[in-house]
């Protein structure tokens, strides 16, 4: 008998994991069956999961290579189909998948002009999947593959326009949380960010402190052991511009409208009772909604108190052209050595996140235990 094309044969692709054969679990069709593109053909197990391979074009069962329960190597002909009725097999992936254009004009043919790339291109999926998506709305480029070598199956495209249709219509980012956006995509591209975290004993803290004017204090002390903190970093042009006065920015998240920063101006040069009332007239006017787009601007360093909602530690985000952020946790009682003895005092957990572009890893430690040593001094002892 003369040997059968490879352009009608089905070879167990490659599964994935480094693994070298997979156990045949159950055949959906039989010999002289007629099939569909994307029709599930034979369940295979690996060591991890049961895969089902789908066919990768319409045709004539010829033959079945293989019983339930018989193990095969990946490559090895799975199915045979009548001759004529498929195409080449494309080898590692089940299915004829579409390839991505051409990449560079070298790529591309003589004289053709400049395409736009077609979206979700790349992605690992067979035509009638693609199809199938088109028809239900869905990205297949948004779709988390689970096929061989994560190829997008029908499965995957039917789970994900449930899971769009549960979600219901997408909602435009707008006002506070679209510019929050914004930064934060900046911030993720630009920023090398690098993290330290400590804890601070508030146990003397007397009744009715401010955390929020403590924070203050101790973010100044921060700055002044260590001035490279409040600066401005440009990354274009590697260049650093060292600030004499502190003008911090205080992270407040309103539910349903998103992060404001509103910025508390030479907090270094101000008493703590113009910091107390500056601190009243910021909360007022976020409340109002009425703060004014200068004081939304022009910070230098940024403090967020999110313990007042929850949380010990944060991995923070700074915000160019800024270099630094310092977080604070919830105050809680931890059990800590008093002396040579362990007693119970109220802790509060210290996050500190800079750009290490522009702070070196001394930088930020000294600023840190400087935070730290304020907010353990008495009171008095915190002023400016």
């Amino acid at each position: 008998m003369a040997e059968t094309s490879a352009a009608a044969t089905l070879k167990l692709p490659d599964l994935g994991e480094g693994l070298h054969e997979a156990e045949i679990v159950s055949w959906h069709v039989s010999e002289g069956d007629h099939v569909v593109t994307d029709q599930p053909l034979v369940s295979v197990e690996t060591d991890k999961a049961v895969v089902e391979i789908p066919s990768p074009h319409a045709g004539h069962i010829r033959k079945l290579c293989g019983s339930p329960g018989e193990r095969i190597a990946v490559g090895a002909v799975l199915v045979e189909f009548e001759a004529g009725g498929g195409r080449t097999d494309r080898g590692a992936v089940v299915g004829d998948l579409a390839e991505a254009p051409p990449t560079s004009a070298a790529d591309a043919a003589p004289g053709a002009g400049t395409a736009a790339p077609v979206p979700g291109a790349s992605v690992r999926a067979v035509p009638a999947v693609r199809a199938l998506a088109r028809r239900l709305g869905v990205d297949v480029a948004q779709v988390q593959g689970t096929g061989p070598r994560d190829a997008v199956t029908r499965a995957d495209v039917e789970r994900a326009a449930q899971a769009l249709a549960d979600a219901g219509p997408p909602e435009a980012l707008r006002g506070v949380r679209r510019a929050m956006a914004e930064r934060m995509a900046r911030a993720h591209a630009e920023v090398v960010p690098a993290s330290l975290t400590d804890e601070a004993d508030v146990d003397g803290w007397p009744e009715g402190t401010t955390v929020l004017l403590r924070l203050i204090r101790a973010v100044v002390a921060g700055c002044r052991a260590a001035p490279a903190l409040n600066a401005w970093f440009d990354g274009e042009q590697l260049t650093r511009r060292v600030l004499p006065r502190i003008d911090l920015g205080v992270a407040v998240d309103i539910e349903e409208s998103g992060l404001f920063v509103p910025v508390m101006r030479d907090v270094g040069g101000r008493s703590q009772d113009d910091l107390a009332a500056g601190i009243a007239r910021l909360k007022e006017a976020v409340r109002a909604r009425s703060i004014p787009p200068e004081a939304l601007r022009g910070q230098t360093i940024t403090l967020s108190n999110f313990g007042s909602v929850g949380g010990r530690h944060a991995a923070l985000v700074v915000v160019p052209p800024q270099v630094a952020i310092l977080g604070a946790g919830r105050v809680e009682p931890r059990v800590v050595a008093v002396g040579a003895e362990p007693g119970v005092h109220r802790v509060l957990p210290l996050s500190l996140t800079f750009d290490h572009r522009a702070v070196t890893g001394a930088e930020a430690a000294r600023f840190l235990r400087a935070v730290v040593a304020d907010l353990e001094a008495p009171a008095q002892e915190s002023a400016p």
